[in-house]
């Protein structure tokens, strides 16, 4: 992915989430120099295996088990100024040194406890399948101009008024809402003050540092969390996250203008999962969902809840090269397919009889489509082993060729295990 005229390269999901975007970042941050967290909050889990240690990142880039990359944390995100301390020092117990080589900019919006109780008490009453940490109600707070940044750490005396202000407003809505919870101010404002100690000396201005990266020819990952289809613009509306997880909120989230980027690559799994509610076309019958699902273990890396499965779904993919201007693709966990005697592949769809070859927008109507799919034959041999596509066994080399050809994005990564060398590149 990187040469001479790719120095700055966004990863981003392009079906709804856990493609294993992690593990992607973990083998491209060997040649990085930065790795750049653009969006979300810690609702998302990077899961990376490494010898025989496992690590669940939530909020701090994959690239920080690589002792020679510095990772950003960009004003895209949402930050819970708790778990990231937290998973910090969960780092360090395990020899990872992280305070020196982490940026967190001090644009970035703060969960806080009462984001927490508000977005569990809006979910009680529109079952959406959020996760609960918060994270629709700080970008809620963002965008009505009325969030607390990390930069006002600084100033602790006007936070205090401030952090009044908003937890008198939610405890107002969680009254109206008929909530039993609420937020404790004077809890609130203790909490901040025994975080800033440790999270200010790591604030920056995180878009000038990476400007700055780039224009000293240093190579830069910029990492998403979850995936197109759960994009507030691009995804199915409205059982999406709450920002912008398509490439195009890349340079935004992270601070730099949008000519630094030089190629996209769109992760996707073998196969389709999804967590929580909302149209999934291909979802398998319980005989074939519980076997992906096992096989997979397709369990939330943050929740535990575990996923939907079905089949790959060639029109939301096409949809997700489309709105993401995929230049290149990775395809995840080819090896959990490895038993399976025949594979669906859906091609189109049908609604009321009549051919569709893009998703609608409507996603109710979306929930009603009936797939097309093309039958492959599975391999039933284990591919773990693969490090080039000649290993692999002719089959699944047909099912990725066939992938490739549908989406008409080139494959340069594939993925057979969880392990670092578990992994084909093929350009």
């Amino acid at each position: 992915m990187f040469g001479p005229d790719r120095r700055c390269i966004v990863v981003v999901g392009a079906q709804w989430g856990d493609e294993g975007k992690g593990k992607i970042v973990d083998v491209l941050s060997e040649r990085a120099n930065y790795v750049v967290r653009y969006q979300g909050g810690a609702n998302a889990g990077h899961t990376v295996v490494i010898g025989d240690e496992e690590f669940v990142l939530h909020q701090i880039p994959s690239g920080i088990l690589h002792p020679e990359v510095r990772c950003i944390i960009g004003n895209g995100v949402v930050l819970d100024p708790k778990t990231l301390l937290a998973e910090i020092h969960e780092l360090e117990e395990r020899n990872i040194d992280v305070r020196s080589r982490l940026i967190v900019s001090d644009r970035a919006h703060l969960v806080l406890p009462y984001h927490k109780l508000l977005e569990q008490s809006a979910e009680r009453r529109q079952k959406i399948g959020t996760t609960g940490r918060g994270i629709g109600p700080a970008y809620e707070d963002k965008f009505g101009r009325r969030g607390i940044r990390v930069g006002d750490l600084h100033d602790m005396e006007r936070l205090r008024v401030t952090v009044g202000e908003r937890v008198t407003r939610a405890n107002h809505l969680l009254e109206l809402w008929g909530a039993e919870a609420r937020a404790d101010e004077a809890a609130h404002v203790r909490l901040l003050e025994s975080l800033a100690p440790d999270l200010l000396p790591l604030t920056d201005d995180a878009g000038r540092a990476a400007w700055e990266a780039l224009r000293h020819g240093k190579r830069m990952l910029l990492e998403g969390a979850q995936g197109a289809l759960l994009d507030v613009d691009h995804g199915t509306y409205p059982f999406v996250t709450s920002s912008n997880t398509t490439a195009g909120g890349a340079a935004v989230g992270a601070g730099i203008g949008l000519t630094a980027i030089d190629g996209v690559l769109g992760v996707v799994k073998a196969y389709t999962t999804r967590v929580g509610n909302g149209p999934l076309p291909t979802e398998a019958d319980e005989t074939g969902s519980e076997a992906l699902r096992r096989l997979g273990g397709e369990f939330g890396a943050t929740t535990g809840r575990p996923r939907r499965c079905g089949w790959f779904d060639g029109v939301v993919v096409r949809y997700a090269v489309r709105v993401n201007g995929l230049t290149d693709l990775a395809v995840t966990k080819l090896d959990v397919l490895d038993t399976f005697d025949r594979l669906p592949i859906c091609v189109g769809y049908r609604l009321g009889g009549e051919p569709l070859s893009e998703i609608p927008s409507n996603p109710y109507a979306l929930a009603e489509v009936e797939p097309l799919y093309e039958y492959l034959d599975g391999w039933r041999e284990p591919t773990g082993t693969a490090r080039t596509l000649a290993d692999l066994p002719p089959a699944a080399r047909a099912y990725l060729d066939r992938i490739e050809a549908l989406l008409e994005t080139p494959i340069t990564f594939v993925s057979v295990g969880t392990r670092r060398s578990q992994i084909i590149e093929t350009a």
